[in-house]
């Protein structure tokens, strides 16, 4: 079934509007469920009410399991759907029906786990290529270095849409928490012993169905390869990632200055300045960051290194209204009981790392044996995870550092 885009639109429209709840009869179905006195009566009317609440378009649309192609067509038809946009009401209606069919079909239980090597089809390694959305692979060449004998990468695929995987992982095996993504992906790197690896690292996950979001297939997704691996290779011992901070850069510009400012000692301020051109500190800061080879400029990178940790560091512990990390991956990380670990400096120094991450990435530690306790603590208590680093890093202000080093309490 192919539709244009305005045929989508009037589609979804009609969906929207012409096949949903009928307010008559529910509002008939609540008074015969409320003037029921006996229970037989009761339950009945209760039935007749749970029928009227589900809109016609739903019948319709559960048909479309049984079609070739149905699956994928719902899927992309709700990528269309937020395309659009689901501010009307009856729009959204159609969007919570669409998400919650959508997620009983795709139930974990009903996903396989497929290991992607370079012997995998070449439509399937094309798709891989497309839908990376952390770490662009460059080429053919990027691509088979991912899938050497050191690394693996592992999708999760539904039965009814067999060449389109719906979540995959990369993961490197290596030795030692890795801190640097592109040390990971250097082409040139001898390849290593993945039987002498003690380590896993997990570098990039992406979903690749927009249709599917609000459905999160990433904490199965992790499960499933950590049990993978543990039985290939009896010799891992720690599995963590090596994960963006994509807000980080955001965050920064809007900092107020006196904000921005106790995460610099005096000396620090001065030098930003006179590097930035700016007597405004924001202004100079931005102006650094906006230079593409500033990671390579030994004297930005240590006026920077100090202060651009803590602030890092104070990013990933902030908090938005409901409690919740204000940084997407930590909290999808933390809700899956991993423990935030270590802050690394330069680890990715990519443009998209540089301008999203400010060039900084975190480990975050899957610790099989506190994952459970820790996952119920962020769930019931808000406690975030945190490694003794990041513990410290965190701590403000800095700016009166200087003066007591010099009074030798610092």
């Amino acid at each position: 079934m192919e539709l244009d885009e305005r045929g989508k639109r009037v589609f979804l429209q009609v969906l929207a509007e012409r096949f949903s709840v009928d307010p008559e009869k529910v509002d008939e179905a609540i008074g015969d469920y409320r003037s029921a006195e006996e229970e037989v009566s009761r339950l009945e009317a209760e039935a007749r009410l749970r029928e009227t609440l589900v809109p016609p378009r739903m019948r319709l649309l559960t048909q479309f399991n049984a079609l070739p192609e149905g699956v994928k067509f719902l899927v992309d038809l709700r990528e269309d759907l937020l395309t659009f946009g689901t501010q009307e009401a009856a729009m959204k209606a159609l969007d919570a029906d669409l998400l919650g069919l959508l997620a009983s079909w795709f139930d974990v239980g009903f996903l396989d786990l497929e290991r992607i090597t370079w012997r995998s089809s070449a439509e399937l390694l094309e798709k891989l290529i497309d839908y990376e959305a952390v770490h662009e692979i460059r080429s053919w060449g990027d691509l088979r270095n991912r899938l050497d004998s050191d690394r693996r990468c592992y999708a999760l695929f539904h039965p009814r849409m067999p060449e389109e995987p719906l979540a995959f992982v990369e993961v490197a095996l290596v030795r030692g928490i890795a801190e640097s993504v592109q040390d990971l992906l250097d082409e040139e790197a001898p390849e290593g012993d993945p039987t002498k690896a003690d380590t896993a690292i997990f570098y990039s996950i992406s979903n690749t169905q927009r249709g599917l979001k609000g459905h999160s297939f990433g904490e199965h997704l992790i499960k499933q390869v950590v049990m993978t691996l543990t039985r290939e290779f009896g010799g891992l011992k720690t599995f963590a990632t090596l994960s963006p901070i994509p807000g980080f850069r955001g965050w920064l510009e809007k900092l107020g200055r006196d904000d921005l400012g106790s995460s610099f000692t005096g000396e620090e301020s001065g030098g930003l300045r006179a590097l930035g051109g700016s007597d405004d500190l924001l202004q100079a800061l931005e102006a650094v960051l906006d230079r593409p080879d500033w990671p390579h400029d030994p004297v930005v990178v240590k006026a920077l290194k100090a202060p651009l940790r803590h602030l890092a560091a104070r990013y990933l512990t902030a908090r938005r209204k409901d409690g919740r990390p204000l940084d997407s991956v930590a909290r999808f990380h933390l809700k899956n009981g991993a423990r935030m670990a270590k802050l690394n400096w330069l680890g990715d120094i990519s443009e998209t790392g540089r301008r999203r991450s400010v060039g900084m990435m975190v480990n975050y530690v899957y610790d099989r044996g506190e994952m459970e306790r820790n996952h119920e603590a962020y769930m019931r208590e808000g406690k975030l995870a945190l490694g003794p680093e990041i513990r410290s890093l965190a701590k403000s202000p800095r700016s009166g550092d200087s003066a007591l080093k010099k009074l030798g309490l610092g």
